[in-house]
């Protein structure tokens, strides 16, 4: 059983928490509107978004949320509707995104690299009723052909052109694949210049920020079919409160943060958007990653902070225009979303002279649980010490009803105001997605495996899911990855079980190389590799592929991996 009397490394995390602060913070509730609507009435005219050049101040952009909220209201649409944004990083998802908050409605985040089946399965679980997309031909005919396949009521368009500061070609370099689609006419799509064509005066509808769901936020379905976390206003602007307090010199300058990763993702909606928002910061706003915009974004507009992952990273100081980008003015960039490996952090912060600082969170936590320090000594390979009011236990990898024992690696659980209620529809998830302790608190399971230090740093070990059964002997191809990362021709690398007669399963690793990679060989890699490893974790063999598969923020993707290995396996 939990013990409650137990001293968990969290005595650490009071006696020498090394963020600011002390550890066991409150966090009033508070509204997402309310902390937009007191940032704009401090900031005024500042700006808030940096669009490709084209600037939007609070002011301006709060205006846009009240008229989107009235023209939706117009329409029928109140509290407790779902209403989806089905966008790239665009100032029509801002607005869109607090003027649906205003409403008393909730938001459903949707990829807009999603196929018409994936939008088709998420929009019917959500129950979505409306759909906010943009004028180009990568989104637009998808979301159509989901309206007149669904449930699905209306579509709001927002157009292309409005929101960019010069010529097409722009769009042609940051959108990609992408063209100026026309709108159809048909009376269930609206123009988005048309939803806000209002004065804006209604007022916000009153919610309870601790019940009231603000975002029903799926997760990335690495590892199975995509659920829909429950985020109500509390978790969201508790989580927002708690990344800001991170940063030991809040409030002391405008900060200026680089928005590369996709808003409808967790992580960039808490540390990018909501965070932002809250400090009365600036977000320079690049629709999509592309690496030599976001170094040409970097010198012209000198941003203090990039959150990102580690694939971001490393192809910002892999491009040839690296050596010649101004960095100075860049102090943290925070990853997450995938380990860091260490040879990248040192190689990052040895180039730009930025601190390079791993952090934790997953959609459930309404994104962050745990990072290290912004100044001072963090633990590299670690995730950090929890964030104010977090709290971080072990628990038993077969059992979570009981503690893990003394010293070995266990289920890490969390509790804090950032946990969501819930997942959207699963009520029968509830049992295995949470558990309690001997004094009932509830616990989110993360399904990551992890030790603490005596200073209170979690290191992860693998998740659950992933863990490969070699004879009976447990395998976690993090441990494997690591060892191959440090081959200096590895760029990336995934490890996976693949079906053994004698053993069950069998360790397989997947490696992309460096492009200055020369003669390494798959099974060169595997004769250096496996005299490194336990003898249970040793390769069958190494695979070299041009690349890894990646989701949609460039996190590797080992579910994408496996159905690749199966569909190659069918076709021989």
């Amino acid at each position: 059983m939990s013990d409650p009397e137990r001293v968990w490394p969290e005595h650490a995390w009071r006696t020498a928490y090394r963020h600011p602060g002390p550890w066991d913070q409150t966090l009033p509730p508070l509204s997402m509107v309310a902390a937009f609507e007191e940032s704009a009435r401090r900031m005024g005219d500042a700006p808030l978004l940096d669009f490709l050049g084209r600037h939007y101040s609070y002011a301006e952009t709060l205006d846009g949320a009240n008229r989107v909220a009235c023209g939706l209201r117009a329409m029928g649409y109140g509290k407790g509707d779902r209403i989806g944004l089905f966008l790239p990083n665009v100032p029509h998802y801002v607005a869109a995104y607090y003027g649906i908050l205003k409403l008393g409605a909730t938001v459903v985040n949707f990829s807009p690299l999603y196929t018409v089946d994936e939008l088709a399965d998420q929009v019917a679980d959500s129950g979505t009723r409306l759909l906010f997309t943009l004028s180009a031909t990568a989104l637009l005919p998808t979301a159509v052909k989901v309206l007149e396949a669904s449930a699905l009521e209306r579509l709001v368009v927002g157009s292309v052109a409005g929101a960019l500061p010069a010529t097409k070609s722009i769009l042609y370099r940051m959108f990609k694949r992408s063209e100026v689609a026309e709108k159809p006419d048909d009376p269930r799509i609206t123009a988005f210049s048309q939803l806000i064509a209002n004065d804006g005066a209604c007022e916000t509808v009153e919610i309870d920020p601790q019940t009231h769901l603000a975002l029903i936020q799926y997760t990335g379905g690495t590892t199975g079919v995509p659920k829909g976390a429950m985020l109500t206003h509390q978790n969201l602007s508790a989580n927002a409160r708690q990344v800001a307090r991170l940063d030991p010199e809040l409030g002391t300058s405008h900060d200026k943060v680089l928005g590369v990763l996709p808003f409808f993702h967790v992580f960039a909606n808490t540390c990018v958007l909501n965070r932002t928002v809250l400090t009365g910061g600036e977000i320079v706003m690049l629709p999509r990653f592309d690496a030599a915009q976001a170094l040409a974004a970097i010198d012209r507009t000198r941003p203090v902070a990039l959150p990102g992952v580690p694939t971001m990273f490393q192809a910002l100081i892999d491009h040839p225009k690296s050596a010649s980008t101004d960095w100075s003015s860049l102090k943290y960039c925070i990853s997450g979303g995938a380990p860091l490996p260490a040879e990248l952090k040192k190689r990052f912060e040895a180039a730009t002279g930025a601190t390079l600082i791993e952090g934790y969170g997953l959609s459930e936590s309404s994104g962050v649980v745990s990072a290290n320090p912004y100044q001072g000594e963090g633990k590299s390979g670690t995730i950090g010490q929890p964030i104010v009011a977090t709290r971080v236990r072990l628990v038993d990898k077969e059992d979570p009803s009981r503690d893990a024992p003394d010293g070995e690696p266990g289920e890490i659980v969390i509790a804090g105001p950032q946990v969501m209620a819930g997942y959207w529809n699963r009520p029968d998830t509830d049992g295995s997605t949470f558990c309690h302790d001997a004094t009932g608190q509830r616990w989110l399971r993360t399904g990551d495996v992890g030790q603490i230090d005596a200073d209170g740093f979690i290191r992860i070990v693998d998740r659950l899911k992933d863990m490969i059964s070699v004879g009976g002997f447990k395998v976690f191809p993090k441990h494997v990855e690591e060892v191959l990362y440090r081959h200096p021709a590895v760029k990336e690398v995934l490890v996976v079980g693949m079906p053994d007669p004698r053993l069950g399963e069998i360790p397989r690793a997947y490696v992309a190389l460096n492009a200055d990679a020369e003669a390494v060989t798959g099974e060169g890699l595997r004769t250096w590799l496996n005299p490194q490893v336990g003898k249970h974790e040793r390769v069958d063999a190494v695979v070299v592929r041009e690349k890894l598969p990646k989701t949609m923020i460039g996190k590797l993707s080992r579910k994408d991996l496996l159905l690749e290995i199966a569909a190659e396996a069918a076709a021989s």
